[in-house]
């Protein structure tokens, strides 16, 4: 999930933030597919840290006068912070590239909406932004399926895994294990169940992989009902086939032994070869022109449609 700077940048600032986000200073680091993020943290650290004087007169001149180079030297500032959190939820098999541009998103959100006569300083406040779109991004990627959907969840996906190993549970939570974490979180034991038993699974594929050569491996797809599998649909069909096979035998006893030989050569009964007999095939057997084997075939099928009918 590669979101150049312009992208951030117009998301959280103002339109005229466009001429920032094309800024050299900052494409330069771009976390692009390509790119390098051993060489963006390397860079992000060389930015000094701000004093408070100087953090209070960029807000203000920012939140005062939209200075956009204010907000830029507040973000730029504060990238480290973005990597130090995101170092914290690498345990979750994504991409830290990715957790640290959704963290970008939340910092800079907070320095849109940072409101520096409130006596705090900025990256107390960004810390909570950042962690937010970091949340939400493995939330919506950990899984096909989001995982947590209710605050209690939340809390849960990120906290029982780190409470069991305080515990020392290796395997799934006990009935009086759920009771404790439940009070400690203050969530229902029911929530600690259910959020042990998801983080415990995974996605599956919904066929087989096509590098599975057990004969034996089924994937969810082949217990799928079919969509023709009513059993009254497939009674129907049975029924049905066995009348039409019926009324077709009716229908050629009662043609004569010529016509039905022909018809049944003809649309019935395949070959050695897997075709139907031609017409100077059965000219040849019954000692007739090809012509009158096709009249022969015409009169019979126009009857045996009468009797169907």
């Amino acid at each position: 999930m590669a979101i150049d700077d312009s992208t951030l940048f117009l998301e959280v600032l103002p339109m005229s933030a466009q001429a920032l986000a094309a800024d050299h200073a900052l494409t330069a680091f771009s976390l692009s597919p390509a790119g390098n993020l051993d060489a963006y943290i390397r860079a992000v650290q060389h930015y000094p840290l701000l004093s408070a004087e100087r953090e209070e007169e960029l807000a203000l001149r920012f939140r005062v006068s939209n200075d956009l180079d204010a907000a830029r030297e507040l973000v730029l500032t504060h990238l480290r912070l973005v990597v130090s959190v995101s170092r914290q939820f690498k345990g979750y098999g994504l991409p830290q590239a990715d957790l640290i541009q959704e963290g970008n998103v939340g910092l800079m959100k907070a320095v849109k909406r940072f409101d520096p006569t409130r006596g705090v300083r900025l990256v107390s406040f960004a810390l909570l932004w950042i962690k937010a779109e970091i949340h939400e991004y493995i939330l919506r990627n950990w899984q096909l399926v989001k995982i947590a959907t209710t605050k209690a969840q939340r809390k849960l996906f990120f906290n029982l895994r780190s409470i069991k190993q305080a515990l020392g549970v290796q395997d799934s939570v006990s009935n009086d294990q759920a009771k404790q974490i439940a009070r400690e979180l203050n969530v229902a034991p029911s929530d600690v169940l259910e959020m042990d038993q998801r983080l415990s699974g995974g996605d599956v594929a919904m066929e087989a992989n096509s590098n599975d050569a057990a004969e034996d491996h089924f994937a969810p797809i082949a217990y799928l009902a079919a969509p023709n599998a009513d059993p009254a649909q497939l009674v129907e069909a049975e029924q049905s086939a066995a009348l039409q096979s019926q009324g077709l035998l009716r229908a050629l006893h009662q043609l004569d032994e010529r016509s039905r030989e022909i018809v049944i050569a003809r649309w019935l009964k395949e070959d050695e070869e897997g075709g139907s007999a031609t017409l100077h095939d059965l000219a040849a057997r019954f000692g007739i022109s090809a012509e009158r084997v096709r009249q022969i075939e015409a009169a019979a099928l126009k009857k045996l449609r009468l009797s169907l009918s």
